[in-house]
């Protein structure tokens, strides 16, 4: 059977010399540059914070080609009227717009844009999504529990200890905290079957400081805080142990409140990822840092550059959510994750695409 050639527009008529022919040098022939890499986004908004993260695959992960975060407190009052106000509303839609902004001037062609706990609980959450798509353009989704919390364990889970055979998760939120049981790898287990068992609690460090203040923390309401979560967390602990125990089980915590506790034991005058992100802490180092922060007034807490003005009425309450999860899995250890949802996202896209075709598996970590 014949087959069809597509035509070269550059070849010669039929009879004419070539170049060759005539003694002249052939010009070079143009090469075709390699396709560019897709560049993929994902955006989380949660009920504190608006972030996004831009990236392109990379032979050992991916390469973040741009970041944006903008603390915009989405989530705030609603614990009290089940509604997104007005003003966090348009803070949340000017951030937004950042966001449209980055991801067409980067060439953004694949995405995942989602909402959580802010927009899950809010009466007005899926009209307000609306008003974004007519305003930004974007168009989010809003993701369940369960969802969120693969999410978190999927842009996680490359810190754990390869040769503990159980690792308790977390990601304290501003509206939930995810906390996931998760076993060692075994071959190529994918996410799904790593994760023996989770849990989301409808609290996080901003409906934990409106519930009970977070300038002004005495030892009285820090305990009674810790009470609050414990009370919602031990159906999950009691169950979680029968999934047993090893010498190398340990923490691994994804957050804002482990970030900034992990910035505090270092003494870091301005945060710093690159030293964070992977750190091991002991027990008596965390508890160390919390006690410092504790200790501090809510003006030093906003002085401290790992803190900030926009976070030192919140990192308390984070604390306590901490206090609670170390009391009900005691661990000698910690990681400290500087990744979570948006990563997960991106590696779950990119192996979706087949990014790392050839390879003998995903890469284990981001860049």
């Amino acid at each position: 059977m014949e087959s069809k050639v597509a035509a070269d527009a550059n070849a010669p008529e039929p009879g004419a010399r070539s170049a060759q022919d005539d003694g002249r040098d052939r010009a070079p022939a143009r090469s075709t540059p390699p396709p560019r890499p897709t560049t993929y986004a994902a955006l989380d908004l949660g009920t504190n914070n608006c972030r996004l993260l831009v990236a392109r695959p990379s032979a050992d992960g991916f390469r973040i080609v741009d970041a944006f975060s903008r603390i915009v407190r989405l989530g705030e009052g609603v614990s009290h009227t089940g509604r997104l106000g007005e003003p966090a509303i348009s803070r949340t839609l000017s951030a937004l717009a950042v966001c449209r902004d980055k991801m067409s001037s980067r060439g953004v062609t694949r995405f995942r844009l989602i909402a959580t706990e802010a927009c899950r609980a809010a009466a007005n959450g899926p009209d307000f999504l609306e008003r974004v798509h007519e305003e930004t353009g974007l168009r989010l989704e809003i993701v369940d529990r369960r969802t969120e919390a693969h999410l978190a364990a999927e842009g996680c889970a490359a810190l754990a200890d390869r040769q503990a055979r159980g690792v308790v998760l977390f990601d304290i939120g501003g509206g939930s905290s995810e906390i996931v049981w998760l076993a060692r790898q075994r071959g190529r287990e994918t996410m799904r079957q790593r994760i023996r068992m989770w849990v989301s609690l409808p609290l996080g460090v901003v409906s934990l400081a409106e519930k009970f203040g977070g300038r002004d923390v005495p030892e009285t309401a820090f305990e009674a805080m810790v009470d609050y979560v414990m009370e919602r967390l031990d159906a999950f602990a009691r169950r979680a142990t029968g999934q047993g125990r090893c010498e190398r089980f340990h923490l691994l915590g994804t957050s804002g409140t482990v970030t900034t506790i992990a910035g505090v034991h270092l003494g870091l005058s301005r945060y710093d990822r690159r030293r964070v992100d992977g750190l091991w802490m002991q027990d008596g180092e965390v508890a160390a840092a919390m006690a410092k922060l504790r200790a501090m007034t809510f003006d030093e807490r906003a002085q401290n550059g790992c803190i900030g003005p926009d976070r030192a009425d919140l990192v308390l309450a984070g604390c306590a959510i901490l206090e609670a999860i170390r009391r009900a899995f005691p661990s000698n250890r910690i990681r400290i994750a500087d990744r979570g949802l948006r990563e997960g996202i991106l590696m779950q896209m990119m192996s979706n695409d087949r990014a790392w075709r050839g390879a003998a598996r995903p890469p284990r970590a981001p860049i």
